[in-house]
């Protein structure tokens, strides 16, 4: 079989069940990842043979795009700020919104020296380690509540060669507050999705991606938040930040919810023009 070929059957059963252009983009993705070749390249050796194994592995992973199971996951890939990350059902996706905050820190942040910068929800690791490597000059910690996340997480800053300290921790857990240092910026993108939201979400994300970092009570959406804002209270420094990534339906709510703990807040929308970031200090 050709790279051609391959190229045009896996395009043609992806188009089953996908749009014709995301098709043809999982497509290009699923076949350089096999051969090493970029589109340029397999135009060029359009005609070359694909060896038999890859044949077997290009059969499964096929199998498994059909059954909905996300490209990322199936490739054990997925890229974030240019840089690539193993993500397995363990962890989140990272979507580009997230990119986005981190930009926002690093934008106001990267010519700090000797922070320290908490990071609550470790997931794959793609925003500590994103942020040691654009602000070398501080020191990260990163908790998450799942142990099979901290194993993701620490692989990916092992890849990718940055120092980040990642904790296996129950944050909601109070009593686990004196174990984390003082800081002066904490990030967090936290569970934030109401359980009733479950009926307008992809199949693919509620089949595959962790229910325990996606969904908050609906009777306590703001969880992690309250509990961040009160967190913030003892440990972050005097000219400290917390930024939030937060779910754009509760934009007012979680503003309104961070001014009665005493935080002054800035709400920022995302580049879809949705309430997706806040930046909250104390008031003195």
């Amino acid at each position: 079989m050709s790279l051609e070929l391959a190229y045009q059957q896996l395009v043609s059963s992806l188009q089953t069940i996908y749009e014709n252009r995301e098709a043809s983009t999982m497509a290009n993705w699923v076949i350089e990842k096999l051969t090493g070749l970029n589109r340029v390249d397999r135009l060029i050796n359009k005609h070359q043979s694909i060896s038999d194994s890859n044949k077997l592995l290009l059969k499964k992973i096929t199998e498994e795009l059909l059954a909905h199971r996300p490209i990322q996951y199936v490739l054990g890939e997925a890229w974030f700020l240019k840089q690539s990350f193993f993500v397995n059902e363990s962890v989140l996706i990272p979507r580009p919104e997230t990119e986005e905050l981190v930009d926002w820190i690093v934008t106001e942040n990267a010519q700090m020296l000797g922070i320290r910068i908490l990071d609550i929800g470790s997931g794959s690791g793609c925003i500590p380690i994103i942020l040691k490597k654009q602000i070398p000059a501080s020191e990260i910690i990163s908790v998450d509540i799942s142990t099979d996340a901290i194993a993701v997480a620490n692989k990916n800053a092992a890849d990718l060669g940055a120092s980040v300290l990642f904790l296996s921790m129950d944050f909601l857990n109070e009593n686990n507050w004196n174990d984390l240092p003082q800081t002066d910026i904490i990030v967090s993108n936290p569970p934030y999705i109401k359980l009733t939201e479950k009926a307008s979400m992809a199949q693919h994300v509620l089949d595959f991606e962790p229910s325990v970092a996606l969904f908050v009570p609906d009777n306590d959406a703001l969880i992690f938040y309250r509990a961040i804002a009160k967190f913030g209270k003892t440990h972050l420094s005097g000219n400290g930040a917390i930024y939030f990534e937060i779910n754009e339906a509760l934009g007012t709510d979680t503003m309104a919810l961070l001014k009665s703990s005493g935080y002054y807040c800035a709400l920022k929308k995302d580049m879809q023009g949705k309430d997706r970031m806040i930046k909250a200090q104390l008031i003195d």
